[in-house]
């Protein structure tokens, strides 16, 4: 693991404008954006132009952003997550079993389109830990 839990934030539909708020405020840059409707799987067309992904940095400091996905209610307390990036397929397996079990899974351990192994679970705190792991890359 590379030992450092990132904040996820997650909006009402007003992501873009939370990164554009956070990158004036902080001085800092976007560096990441992508919407519902470049993803590889449908999505409803309301929610083409919300944020799927987004990612604020400055300095050490980073931040990723995501709007609701469709129905999802958004309250204070469930608008933020730890997101992990982790460095072996084995140590997302053992993460993601140890969290759940006394944690909520709220996605199951499974293969992205962004190419990596992702799961999203609420542990028996109630603290929201996305899990990712990078799928290495094979060379043609």
């Amino acid at each position: 693991m590379k030992f450092q839990a990132t904040p996820y934030l997650t909006f009402n539909g007003n992501a873009k404008e939370a990164l554009q708020y956070y990158k004036d405020i902080f001085d800092g840059e976007i560096s990441d954006i992508q919407t519902f409707g470049e993803a590889d799987f449908p999505t409803p067309p309301e929610s083409d132009d919300l944020v799927m992904h987004g990612r604020f940095k400055k300095g050490n400091l980073t931040l990723m952003f995501s709007d609701a996905f469709q129905n999802q209610a958004i309250t204070a307390g469930n608008n933020i997550s730890l997101a992990l990036e982790l460095s072996s397929e084995e140590e997302i397996q053992t993460i993601y079993s140890r969290l759940s079990e006394k944690g909520t899974i709220l996605m199951e351990l499974q293969d992205t389109f962004w190419g990596a192994k992702f799961a999203k679970v609420k542990d028996a705190f109630n603290v929201i830990w996305d899990l990712n792991y990078t799928l290495p890359t094979t060379s043609k």
